[in-house]
């Protein structure tokens, strides 16, 4: 499917914007003032990595090496965890990530965290992130002897970087998709995406499409709670369902409702129907009180004097099967079409969306794509 032609929005960077650029390099070095390796200490990673894998064997997932890649990711959020709850420096690292957002010390050390886990785990090849936002090889010699399968993937260790000083839930977002490489794949692909929210509690949502659970022929979303002293995950949602309407709305990027007209007109109804507001700014929080609540609507929609922040493969993709796995619908901000159809045709795509409940991603259809 060919991109839609719409400067201010989606896909390929204009001629006049600079390269992407990261301000990691895929090391997984850990900082030497910020460690989060004590939370390691007495056994605790053999205890998370059991009660994990025993959730997802539960869940239908057969294959040992997505276990392993999912279970890395895990140890990722508790490493992350511990990096925010000691954090206090809240200074900069002088540079800005490909939307030039500033980027936080904390950033480099959230994106160390998560590549340092994944090459541990010896099941992926290829790794891309909001901090180094190019395919870096993170294989391991011993690969090249063994079968596999192996799998790549795409993640934002850390979004929410811009609340996190107001002590906001923040959240990191991982997709995964089967074999070598993340360029020219398209959401659809992936065998399986992972959330973390950091906030009172440490959660992690999980989606699983049916192709990723044996013998097993459904979708299913999760969710598991990290519990006694960061050492154990256990479940806390059995299976997260959408239902097809609910009157709560996290509206992103509103600015675009200054000269987008379409949607500012959708705001007003979703104030003139009196849903209710549940809006921080971070997209993780957001779009997880969807599924705290069984239902919702986010968007984040553009215009030509606010566009697009969303990556593609570092949050939409992996956000997406979430929510079409718990029965949710997503779609591109001026097209109809879900957006997991999309292409990854450049590591930096970007672009608006709606996610939701069924009835109210529709609401947002009749309003947006009307002539």
């Amino acid at each position: 499917m060919s991109t839609p032609q719409c400067p201010h929005v989606s896909g390929r960077r204009g001629s006049n914007e600079p390269d992407q650029h990261g301000i990691n390099d895929g090391s997984g070095v850990e900082c030497v003032d910020h460690s989060y390796s004590k939370v390691d200490k007495d056994g605790k990673a053999v205890t998370r990595d059991e009660s994990l894998t025993e959730i997802l064997i539960s869940k239908g997932v057969q294959e040992v090496n997505l276990i392993s890649a999912i279970v890395s990711l895990g140890e990722a959020t508790t490493h992350i965890a511990a990096l925010l709850q000691n954090y206090v420096d809240h200074s900069y690292a002088g540079t800005q990530n490909s939307s030039g957002d500033e980027q936080l010390h904390l950033d480099i050390d959230c994106d160390n965290a998560c590549f340092h886990a994944i090459r541990d785990a010896g099941v992926f090849i290829t790794a891309a992130s909001e901090e180094t936002p190019e395919e870096t090889d993170v294989s391991t010699p011993s690969m090249g002897k063994e079968d596999g399968p192996w799998y790549s993937v795409g993640f934002d260790p850390l979004d929410g970087s811009s609340i996190i000083d107001a002590n906001f839930s923040v959240g990191s977002i991982f997709g995964i998709w089967p074999g070598k490489g993340l360029l020219g794949r398209t959401g659809r692909e992936q065998v399986s995406s992972v959330v973390s929210l950091y906030g009172p509690r440490t959660t992690l949502i999980i989606a699983l499409p049916s192709k990723s659970r044996g013998d097993v022929k459904t979708d299913i979303t999760f969710e598991v709670t990290l519990v006694k002293d960061r050492s154990h995950w256990e479940v806390s949602r059995e299976e997260i369902v959408l239902k097809p309407a609910k009157k709560v709305f996290a509206p992103g990027n509103l600015r675009a409702t200054n000269d987008n007209p379409k949607y500012d007109a959708l705001v007003k109804h979703w104030i003139q129907e009196r849903y209710t507001l549940r809006y921080t700014g971070g997209m993780v929080p957001d779009v997880y009180h969807m599924f705290a609540k069984s239902g919702g609507v986010f968007s984040n929609v553009s215009s030509e004097k606010a566009r697009a922040k969303l990556r593609l493969l570092y949050e939409v993709a992996a956000m997406g099967l979430l929510v079409e796995c718990a029965g949710g619908v997503t779609t591109h901000e001026f097209e109809d079409t879900s957006v997991l159809d999309l292409v990854i045709d450049d590591l930096d795509r970007r672009l608006g969306v709606c996610f939701g409940s069924k009835d109210e991603v529709q609401t947002y259809k009749q309003f947006m794509f009307s002539k």
